[in-house]
């Protein structure tokens, strides 16, 4: 009686527990998600299940009040195992309600790629720290393991230094990723330039950060190196930048025509964001003048294709209407026979 009792009480917690978790998806007043229940049923059967495990009516129904150890110790490990499946599941979710409102693709995206970046290691130390705690509970709940533990630590302190010394890295990159994530020297999709290579940041974990080359390579950092080496970011308060073309040429070559020539380049561009744009010449050596032009764009990848077009334009440029601008070698010659009169 109490065991179809107690089956009845827990079948009818499940079901007002979905139903209620139904109701709060369907009303768009309410912040959860539409598919939840689906998402973290299974573990809440397991748990009442647990709970079902532990009933003695049950192992005196079926016969088998002897193995009650085996029961409970089985309702403890299968309590301990769904409770943290339900937590990481709830971790997942409070990250995905909080990044869907939040649009990574979007070209004004600082704000979106703070966040994902934040939540996306958020969710990996809170996973690493209650599948940790989850395992020790397990472990501990058995008393001959927990008298074993207690001996090794009483007798192992050498081991354990060992030990320490030997998991020094591993807990440095750990530490290394809980301080990306909360200050954020990168984040995702951000526009670095590391180890010579140009790329973007693809991936963060707790103890490595991958970057995308942008010739499809993938470069594996761990993390301590964004908090221990210098590197470019090119993203990280803004995603707009400034590009240059230098251009080397004669002392003969008019500043001016270039000048006008640049700005009708980037007039009829769709990649210039119309922000800022100058022709200078930054130095003058024996045989050449240096001219930097100078153009911003709205991101990284579009600064790119703006300079390479208006490095073609403007060589064209002055292939077409100045052939003799390249850089010149001058000698002199001085006839001997007029020297020695």
């Amino acid at each position: 009686m109490y065991v179809f009792g107690g089956l009845l009480l827990l079948m009818l917690i499940y079901f007002a527990a979905v139903l209620l978790l139904r109701r709060l998806g369907k009303d768009p007043e309410y912040v959860i998600p539409p598919d939840t229940m689906k998402k973290i049923s299974f573990p809440l059967i397991l748990i009442l299940f647990s709970f079902l495990l532990r009933m003695n009516s049950l192992r005196d129904l079926l016969g088998l009040g002897e193995f009650g150890y085996v029961f409970r110790k089985s309702s403890t490990l299968l309590f301990i195992f769904s409770f943290t499946w339900l937590l990481i599941k709830i971790i997942k979710l409070v990250k995905q309600l909080v990044i869907e409102n939040y649009d990574v693709s979007s070209a004004d995206n600082l704000k979106a790629r703070k966040v994902y970046t934040q939540f996306t290691i958020l969710e990996r130390i809170f996973i690493f720290i209650v599948t940790i705690m989850a395992l020790g509970i397990a472990l501990m709940s058995f008393e001959e393991i927990r008298e074993i533990g207690i001996s090794i630590f009483a007798s192992a302190g050498v081991a354990g230094i060992i030990i320490g010394f030997s998991a020094q890295k591993m807990i440095g990159a750990i530490l290394a990723g809980i301080q990306i994530a909360i200050a954020q020297p990168i984040k995702i999709d951000d526009v670095v330039v590391v180890e010579g290579e140009w790329g973007r940041i693809e991936q963060i974990t707790l103890t490595y950060v991958v970057v995308a080359i942008w010739d499809k390579r993938r470069l594996v950092l761990p993390t301590t190196y964004f908090i221990e080496k210098p590197f470019q970011n090119w993203t990280k308060t803004t995603a707009d930048i400034l590009g240059t073309v230098f251009l080397y040429t004669d002392y003969r070559l008019p500043i001016e025509p270039l000048r006008d020539e640049l700005k009708r380049i980037l007039e009829n561009t769709e990649l210039w964001d119309g922000q800022a744009q100058n022709i200078q010449v930054t130095n003058a050596t024996a045989n050449h003048v240096e001219i930097r032009a100078l153009m911003s764009a709205k991101d990284s990848p579009t600064a790119w294709d703006l300079r390479v077009h208006v490095r073609e334009q403007l060589l064209t440029f002055l292939q077409k209407n100045y052939p003799n601008s390249l850089p010149h070698t001058r000698v002199f010659l001085i006839n001997e026979f007029d020297k020695n009169e």
